[in-house]
């Protein structure tokens, strides 16, 4: 067969896709090794010009070693005429340390490895193991970018940096762990073949390549795989780089916050050291250390990591535990257990209790910070001899970055010591910051008296009295969803004018196809729009749409003002039409923070009349919760006078509220009305602070209906009429005692005097709620002032 009809040959067979990582023709060929060992055969060594000549005999007598090897099976039956050309590039006196193979141009099958490269890479097969780290299509995008990197300075004459190793991570099966080795792939028995003409590439092309190395669409578009076969075989370097990358990762986990305090971190830091050491039994433990307490302690959640110190941190400091760190802080080395069983540096009744812990051989390192020390690292095996001195370079190396780790973690235990207060609690209210420092305080000295498991008490505040209102944007939902569907609309609208003008210049049946899904889409949003179907029209147009649009902007330069069009009506940063959207919401927010910053300041003006919690949230619309009582103040009486102000007071603040949405309607993007709503509660009761939820709930099964209200009533219908109880302009006061109205209609008619209220008051049955029956209702109109309004 002559060297162009198995050229031929091999493009109408090529390997296995199982083996092949390439889109090229890939074709195993021992030719570019023959040609080395042909040009040295006049090499001036004459001793390697005539072994040259002596394997160029022996390949002269081989034919079947000549041009490609289709069949790669003659290559198992020829493997002493194979090992002699592999000697120029296993050199026999480093082959059983190298970690080295042979594969064609690109593919995974080994046809010749070093022994190690055998058992760290190959499967039963002789293909290579898929990494760990690295999934299939990963793995081809690289090595179509170096197979692309190698045919433009074969064939173009333009020389890259090379690709840099990429890391194969791989399970060790005899010690139950991976190990990571950085892999270098040499082609230099690789050749290039030119199929039919060759692709011509311009100065700028060869620039643009060049700047975009990571980019294998840009390489398939310019330089076709259908003119390119490779030929040959690479040769895979593996260097074995575990200890580097583990400590590499190791610096950066422990750079992170926390990385120590929870147990699937600290259990990861744990496996990486087990790799490291190739120790699949090691057990990693971590003591902080008080100098202050002079004592070892946890990381602030009840998550001590030492092996050791659980076992005797109830020891007094005379126990034998104690005198092994005075000994530690002494000399300032490590103490090398190679045998625990048999060492004398050790106590028996130490040794004892570390041979229950089924430890035979450990390591205890300090870990100093500048002058201080902030804890003890221990690393223990069941094996007797698994650590000694010689594994003390392994931790000279990551002991630092556990002491950074364990140091910060420290100060940041400090800190929420110190400010238990501020960071947990002061964040809900200033007025109860008393109760929470007495609560830490107690917690603080609970834990120094060696109580380990104290846990913060809990902090009720009983007979404080609940004000509840609402403000909220009426149809907010229903504008949501009908500007969605108007900006829906419009994009469809916009996409479909690009296809139909397409359609003129480019007779391609897929754009058909997309303008019948848009054309049915648009019919079905203009007679209403479901769940769902906002995600799934997004994605298509940006799956199906738009990058068809991207090509005809470049291949039909008379589309390009029409897709123009359509791109300056798409939100650059969000990637679709958001015009009424952005309105509806400019206009949610506009409300949103007018209310929310009249009540901030009005509720400063209310804590000076008397202290009280106070907490708002922003929903499609603005929601408080006021809580009033004497628990809730330290060395302050408490009168229900005060509670009758703050019930005027809030009257007083939806008023002012209602007015001030009403003055801005006309001016928001989309005019939307609001509705304000009062929760009137006659008996007082007990709020608990959740320290999981970090907020304030109601205590006791009875109080617990005040909630269920709540959560309910904006929903509420008046009885008989199924007509909304909120409405714009108005303030509803739900009730559920005929006395609590009597309240506050005395506030209404002191406000109808003042011309803040309209005269009309009604007095309303509701339908039941879920859960609740039983609820009246007044509803007042609020009188509206255009320019006093305004001011």
């Amino acid at each position: 067969m002559s060297a162009e009809t198995a050229s031929k040959a091999a493009r109408d067979a090529p390997a296995p896709a199982a083996l092949t990582t390439v889109p090229f023709v890939s074709t195993l060929s021992l030719e570019p090794l023959i040609a080395y060992w042909q040009e040295r055969e006049q090499a001036d060594n004459t001793s390697m010009a005539l072994m040259a000549r002596a394997i160029g005999q022996q390949v002269a007598q081989a034919p079947w070693c000549r041009g490609p090897l289709l069949d790669h099976s003659v290559l198992d039956c020829n493997c002493d005429l194979i090992e002699t050309l592999m000697l120029a590039i296993f050199p026999p006196a480093s082959f059983v340390n190298d970690i080295s193979g042979v594969v064609g141009p690109f593919q995974r099958r080994s046809f010749y490895a070093s022994p190690k490269f055998e058992d760290v890479m190959l499967g039963k097969d002789r293909t290579i193991k898929q990494p760990l780290n690295l999934d299939m299509p990963t793995m081809e995008r690289y090595l179509t970018l170096v197979a692309y990197q190698l045919i433009l300075h074969r064939v173009y004459g333009a020389e890259l940096p090379p690709m840099s190793a990429i890391i194969f991570t791989v399970p060790d099966y005899s010690k139950g762990l991976y190990r990571h080795y950085g892999l270098t792939l040499d082609s230099s028995f690789v050749s290039v073949k030119v199929v039919g003409k060759k692709p011509e590439l311009t100065d700028e092309q060869l620039e643009q390549l060049s700047h975009n190395r990571h980019r294998p669409e840009l390489w398939l578009e310019l330089l076709p795989p259908k003119h390119f076969e490779l030929e040959g075989f690479n040769i895979i370097h593996l260097v074995d780089v575990t200890e580097e990358e583990v400590l590499s990762s190791l610096k950066y986990d422990l750079l992170e916050r926390d990385v120590l305090q929870t147990p699937a971190r600290f259990e990861q830091i744990q496996e990486k050291l087990r790799v490291l050491f190739g120790r699949p039994s090691l057990q990693l433990g971590i003591a902080a250390y008080d100098e202050k307490k002079r004592a070892f302690v946890d990381f602030g959640r009840k998550i001590n990591h030492s092996f050791l110190t659980k076992q005797i941190q109830h020891q007094d400091a005379e126990s034998s535990f104690q005198r092994i760190y005075a000994r530690l802080l002494e000399e300032r080395t490590p103490l090398v257990l190679k045998s625990v069983a048999t060492d004398d540096g050790i106590p028996d009744d130490l040794r004892q209790q570390i041979l229950a812990l089924g430890i035979h051989s450990a390591i205890l390192a300090l870990l100093p910070y500048g002058n201080d020390t902030v804890g003890l690292l221990e690393l223990g095996s069941p094996e007797i001899g698994a650590l000694d001195e010689f594994d003390m370079d392994l931790v000279n190396q990551f002991v630092p970055l556990f002491a950074v780790a364990v140091k910060r973690n420290a100060e940041d235990l400090q800190t929420r010591i110190q400010a238990v207060i501020k960071e947990k609690f002061t964040a809900i209210h200033p007025t109860m910051e008393w109760r929470f420092t007495d609560a830490a305080r107690n917690l603080l000295t609970r834990l120094d008296e060696g109580n380990r498991t104290a846990e913060m008490e809990d902090i009720v505040f009983q007979d404080v009295y609940p004000l509840h209102g609402s403000c909220d944007i009426r149809g907010s939902s229903t504008a949501r969803n009908e500007a969605i569907q108007g900006d829906l609309i419009e994009h469809l609208t916009l996409a479909n004018k690009v296809l139909k003008k397409a359609s003129e210049y480019q007779e391609l049946p897929i754009l058909d196809e997309l303008k019948f899904y848009i054309s049915k889409h648009l019919q079905r949003m203009r007679n209403g729009m479901l769940t769902g179907d906002e995600v799934n029209i997004y994605d298509s147009l940006k799956i199906e749409v738009e990058p068809l649009f991207e090509y005809l902007a470049q291949n039909t330069p008379e589309l390009r003002p029409v897709i123009t069009r359509y791109w300056d009506n798409i939100d650059p940063r969000l990637g679709i039409l958001y015009k009424r959207r952005k309105d509806f919401e400019q206009s949610v927010t506009t409300l949103n923070e007018l209310i929310s910053d009249y009540l901030d300041e009005e509720e400063e003006k209310a804590q000076r009349m008397f202290p009280h919690y106070f907490q708002r949230y922003k929903t499609d619309g603005v929601e408080f919760n006021i809580y009033v009582g004497s628990s809730l103040v330290q060395d302050k009486p408490f009168d229900l006078v005060f509670l009758k102000n703050m019930r005027l007071w809030q009257l007083l603040t939806m008023v002012e509220i209602t007015r001030r949405t009403a003055a801005i309607k006309d001016e928001l993007p989309v005019p939307l009305d609001t509705t304000q709503l009062i929760l009137v509660h006659g008996q007082s009761l007990s709020i608990r602070f959740r320290q999981d939820e970090r907020q304030f709930d109601v205590d006791g099964a009875y109080n617990i209906r005040y909630e269920i209200i709540k959560k309910r009533i904006d929903k509420a219908t008046v009885l008989g009429t199924g007509e909304r109880l909120t409405q714009p302009g108005h303030i509803a006061m739900v009730y559920a005692q005929t006395r609590e109205a009597v309240e506050y209609l005395d506030y209404i008619d002191y406000l109808q005097d003042r011309g803040m209220l309209e005269e009309e008051i009604e007095e309303l049955e509701l339908e039941e709620l879920q859960g609740v029956k039983g609820l009246l209702a007044l509803r007042v109109k609020v009188k509206l002032f255009g320019e006093e309004v305004k001011k």
